[in-house]
């Protein structure tokens, strides 16, 4: 058997390719969009796939089945329950698939989502003990699905709650405790709270240590799983829908358009929103007014998704070199409405500086005077209520960046603003959102919480 689990870090999302060397027969499960990776893998081990397997139709990204079944010829496999608009093969709960010896069984594992899937895999099919689990978003290491993503389109929490305890109980804990699992997320991603840096563990080692599969009985587990996650993005419900759809596919390799300062001015006055994708402290010195920071070097997709609505057009100002990989990791969540990006971008600065802001960082001391000196400071901890609960500023507003642009009329935009999260990313993200929505004086803290702890005793 021929396994590689491919791990994006800047999703936390894991997908996997699964091959029998004695025929050549390939499948992928949970692909992201730009596929190339998976077709020039599989070649190079002289492997074909033929079936693409989705463990549920994803929120926080945009699946690759359409581009893979476009380039590979492979048939689209889901739970028999599902229903997509493109065509697929329906598989039913105990369904066994065969890539000659190594062989695959799928276990429908509602709960994360109606339509969700597990994978057990057999290098040889009659083996006691599978070879490992692919568990989708039902259980990850250290954590399970979060069952409240669908409330919005229609699926209770605590309906879906119940489901997923059965699922769990019935389906997955039942496997030996040297079955190996290989879950679709890790640590970061907002599918669930408490996902561990682990990408794969044993059933046995989860049955021991995982406070899901822990709890005493289903509704200590419902009321586990259904308080603190963390907030959502506001892309994924976008992305749960699109992924059931039929769409046009994403071409990786070609870069998207380059664009002069008045193309681009143009288009920021019909709509777009210009994205700079450089790191927080190459932004803060200078940056095109109006721009939103979400770098490149952090969760890009996650969090330029968490600012930009998904109906807007989108105009990427980055490091000469980068404008495809940019385009590409936002084509992941599916925000293809890339209109370009601004060609050389540090010289049309150099030449054009009235058109050029500065954006205000302060260091822990800084921030301490000013907290001492500024009548009506207004302090904005942008962290997850997970982090929050851990401590928080004296006075702060509670606002995930994930929810600002929904809460931002909770904040005054005259007031004398700081926003801080765990480290600087995060609420350079913030901060340049709430200056292009017409906050007259925001700084961010460098460091952010981290940093203050660091130097301010508590």
């Amino acid at each position: 058997m021929k396994f590689t689990q491919y791990y994006l870090d800047c999703l936390s999302q894991a997908s996997y390719l699964i091959g029998d060397e004695t025929t050549g027969r390939a499948v992928v499960v949970d692909p992201r969009r730009d596929i190339d990776e998976y077709v020039r893998d599989a070649a190079a081990e002289g492997l074909q796939i033929e079936l693409i397997l989705e463990t549920h139709f994803h929120a926080d990204f945009l699946s690759g089945h359409l581009e893979l079944a476009a380039a590979t010829g492979a048939a689209i496999g889901v739970s028999s329950i599902a229903e997509a608009e493109f065509e697929v093969r329906g598989f039913a709960d105990g369904e066994r698939y065969s890539l000659g010896e190594v062989e695959l069984e799928i276990l429908h594992t509602p709960g994360h989502t109606p339509e969700s899937i597990s994978i057990v895999v057999r290098e040889n099919a009659a083996d006691e003990t599978p070879w490992g689990v692919l568990t989708g978003d039902t259980l990850f290491i250290g954590d399970v699905g979060r069952p409240d993503l669908l409330a919005s389109i229609g699926f209770t929490r605590d309906e879906l709650a119940d489901k997923l305890y059965d699922s769990l109980h019935n389906k997955l804990m039942p496997l030996p405790d040297d079955t190996r699992v290989f879950p679709a997320h890790g640590a970061g991603s907002a599918c669930g709270k408490n996902l561990s840096t682990e990408t794969s563990s044993t059933m046995g080692e989860q049955r021991e240590t995982n406070y899901a599969l822990l709890a005493p009985d289903k509704q200590s587990f419902i009321d586990l799983v259904t308080e603190g996650q963390p907030p959502a993005p506001g892309y994924f419900v976008y992305d749960a829908i699109l992924n059931r759809k039929d769409r046009p596919l994403l071409d990786e390799k070609t870069p998207p358009a380059a664009l002069d300062l008045e193309t681009v001015e143009r288009m920021i006055a019909d709509g777009a929103m210009l994205i700079d994708g450089r790191d927080p402290e190459h932004f803060a010195p200078g940056h095109l007014v109006g721009a939103v920071n979400v770098g490149l070097e952090g969760r890009y997709a996650e969090f330029a998704g968490s600012v930009v609505p998904s109906d807007v057009d989108i105009v990427l100002m980055v490091d000469p070199g980068r404008e495809t990989e940019a385009r590409n990791r936002l084509a992941r969540i599916g925000f293809d409405r890339v209109l370009g990006f601004l060609e050389d971008p540090l010289q049309v600065m150099v030449d054009h500086p009235d058109k050029v802001a500065h954006g205000s960082r302060l260091t822990v001391p800084e921030l301490v005077e000013r907290i001492s000196s500024v009548e009506g400071l207004q302090l904005v901890d942008i962290r997850n209520p997970g982090e929050v609960a851990l401590g928080i500023l004296d006075g702060a507003l509670t606002v995930p960046v994930g929810q600002l642009p929904a809460r931002i009329d909770e904040l005054d935009p005259k007031a004398p603003t700081v926003v801080y999260c765990a480290g600087g990313y995060r609420s350079s993200v913030a901060a340049s959102y709430m200056r292009r929505a017409g906050f007259s004086d925001v700084s961010d803290l460098v460091g952010g919480y981290g940093a203050w702890l660091e130097m301010v005793p508590v």
